[in-house]
């Protein structure tokens, strides 16, 4: 997953980004809205962790505009206030959650993974397509009852598939989803991770297809 982190203060950001990147997610860090709306101008993000006081702004008025652009990117707004009026106008906003700082880190995850089952419908964290059975937080795959190691890209770039099966998906935006804006990767870098996936679910019925011209597909028989 690709997450923006709109975060002043650079201690907390580190701290956010290092536990975010243990789960392997990706993490473009903003320490304004300048940035902020910068980043979501050239990019699409599977989540935003926001800040309310920011040294350009109210974190409050990005998040007006950002839901009257009828972007449906959840929201999960980090602030030291912690008066229930305060926390309504949020969520009246278009917050999709909330929490009071100081933030703690494992109930930080629970919330990401919890907004992140609501957009998609999901009851919990485990998706089931034919032969296979794939656990985004145990991080496990099991194809055939088998479980499969996956490497930190292959699991984002297998999340992103199964949690779309069928559609199509081009590799400069696999490459957008997979790397933040400061690592340099090719497409290549998607053609070896496609290869590698391709072997994990053989044996199987299900498997990515390439659509010349366009990209790749999860598909199931």
């Amino acid at each position: 997953m690709r997450f923006l982190l709109i975060e002043d203060n650079q201690a907390l950001a580190n701290a956010v980004i290092q536990r975010l990147s243990l789960d392997s997610h990706v993490v473009d860090h903003a320490a304004d809205l300048t940035t902020a709306w910068a980043y979501t101008a050239t990019a699409e993000y599977d989540l935003i962790l926001l800040d309310i006081m920011l040294p350009d702004g109210d974190g409050r008025s990005f998040l007006e505009q950002h839901r009257s652009t009828k972007s449906r990117t959840p929201v999960i707004v980090l602030t030291a206030r912690s008066e229930v009026s305060d926390r309504v106008r949020i969520l009246d906003l278009g917050a999709d959650d909330y929490m009071v700082k100081p933030i703690d880190f494992a109930e930080l995850e629970a919330r990401c993974r919890a907004v992140l089952r609501r957009q998609t419908g999901a009851a919990d964290n485990t998706i089931r397509l034919g032969e296979i059975e794939f656990d985004s937080l145990a991080a496990t795959l099991r194809v055939n009852g088998a479980q499969v190691e996956l490497r930190t890209k292959e699991l984002r770039l297998f999340e992103i598939f199964i949690t779309a099966p069928n559609q199509i998906f081009p590799k400069s935006y696999l490459l957008d989803r997979l790397f933040s804006y400061d690592v340099e990767a090719s497409e290549n870098a998607i053609e070896v991770y496609v290869g590698r996936l391709r072997k994990h679910l053989s044996g199987s019925n299900v498997f990515i297809t390439t659509v010349r011209g366009l990209g790749y597909k999860l598909e199931c028989q």
